[in-house]
Order: C-alpha cells, then sequence, then structure tokens
C-alpha cells in the first residue's frame, strides 16, 4: 500500500500495472491501438490476461483511467535502449583548462593553441588561464593582452563567453565554440552513433576443415601406420629367370 501511495504522488516512475491498477473501471486500449471502450477492472484484466499480455495505466488521471495491453517488459526494454541511444548521440561539453605564462615562449603559446583549437572544434569549451607569479602580477596588462591574441586566433572557431577576470592571482577567460562549429560537433556524434548501431559484430573465427587437423606424433599407444608395399605385376614370361 505504501508503495502504491509512492507511485500515485510521482515518486515512482513506474506505471501501475495489473493487480496494482487501484480504479474500479478503466477505459482499455488494445494492444494494436484499437480503443476498447470502458469496462471493469476484472474484465480487462482477463482480457489482457487471454492474451498473455499485461494491462498497463498509461492515463492515471483520466477518468476512468486509460490503460493499455502489452508486453510492459518489452515495453520497459524499448524505452531503455531508446534512452541508451540518445543519451549515446549526446554531445558532453567539456571544460579544460589552458595555462599560460606572462613569460611564455612562442613556441609553447602555439602548441597550447592548437590543443585549444582541437579541443574547441570537438564542441567543448577552454578555460585560458593567465598565472602571475611574484611580481608579475603589477604588470597585469601583459595578461589581458595574452588573453586577447587567444581569443584573436581562435575567433574563426570560439567565441569570448567569460571575459577575462582576476582571481587571486590568476586571470582567466572562457572560450565557447561558435554555433557553427558546435553544430557541426553535434552532427559527427550522432554520426558516430549511427555508425556504432549499424556496425555488425565481428563473426566467428572459422575453425581448420577436418583435413587440415594435424595428426598426432606416434607413440607406444598410438604407433605409426605401416607404410604400403608396392604393388607388383605378374612376372613377364618373355623376362629371363633369375
Amino acid at each position: 500500500m505504501i508503495r502504491d501511495q509512492k507511485s500515485a504522488r510521482g515518486g515512482s516512475r513506474d506505471q501501475r500495472t495489473n493487480r496494482r491498477i487501484r480504479a474500479r473501471e478503466v477505459r482499455v486500449v488494445g494492444s494494436d491501438g484499437s480503443q476498447l471502450g470502458v469496462m471493469p477492472l476484472e474484465a480487462a484484466l482477463s482480457l489482457a490476461r487471454d492474451q498473455g499480455l499485461d494491462l498497463v495505466e498509461i492515463s492515471p488521471m483520466a477518468h476512468p483511467p486509460v490503460c493499455k495491453v502489452m508486453d510492459y517488459g518489452k515495453f520497459k526494454y524499448e524505452e531503455k535502449k531508446k534512452a541508451a541511444e540518445s543519451k549515446r548521440a549526446q554531445v558532453v561539453v567539456q571544460l579544460k583548462e589552458v595555462k599560460l605564462r606572462p613569460k611564455t615562449e612562442e613556441h609553447d603559446y602555439e602548441f597550447k593553441v592548437r590543443n585549444t583549437r582541437r579541443f574547441i572544434e570537438d564542441g567543448n569549451k577552454a578555460k585560458v588561464v593567465i598565472q602571475f607569479r611574484g611580481r608579475e602580477i603589477t604588470h597585469k596588462e601583459q595578461g589581458t593582452a595574452i588573453l586577447t591574441d587567444v581569443a584573436n586566433d581562435l575567433k574563426d572557431v570560439a567565441v569570448v563567453e567569460m571575459a577575462p577576470r582576476m582571481e587571486g592571482r590568476m586571470m582567466f577567460m572562457i572560450l565557447a565554440p561558435t554555433p557553427k562549429v558546435a553544430q557541426r560537433a553535434r552532427e559527427l556524434v550522432k554520426q558516430a552513433a549511427a555508425s556504432a548501431k549499424k556496425t555488425p559484430p565481428p563473426s566467428a573465427e572459422k575453425s581448420p576443415p577436418p583435413s587440415a587437423e594435424k595428426s598426432p606424433p606416434p607413440s607406444a599407444e598410438n604407433p605409426a601406420p605401416a607404410e604400403k608395399a608396392p604393388d607388383v605385376g605378374p612376372q613377364d614370361a618373355s623376362s629371363p629367370a633369375p
């Protein structure tokens, strides 16, 4: 009873089925989607039982409640499968932190900008951080200049989602992919999910034919077969006797 009350308040995600349905009369939908009308609960249960299926309450707030005849186990399996496919097709946006210094060398700067570009093209966001040490904190304009350079170098794939700001001895900004780049990343994820769904499972390795199997080495229990002597035809009469 406690479990049913919890379900009625929306605390349980499972629908009422069969004997858990509490209404006296229900409006029944057949397994093929046909409307079977209003009938007593016992009659609806008997109808579902005769078909080897379940009676599932799909609209508990209706008057009378609407129930459908279906295979509830198969229905839950299909729902779980669809949810897994939908989750696999979603783009999970990550936030990657890229650290730079006011005195970062040119080759190091280019290397980190290339990695940031690749990460953003995958549909993710980047947090570009300038770390100040010692008296470097007195030259905040250098950090602002570096962040501006990063934003300009990536303006074809990213937009500034959060402008440069200070936090302790760090200055940072957040870059997000442009709408076009984000859309392209979502399409690539969907294509990968569809391709993984269509890919057939690897076939099992074929066992070698019986003729190709090697026979065990001869032993005392398994002696080697005796060689067959060559056939000798009748002696020719014209040939001289020994």
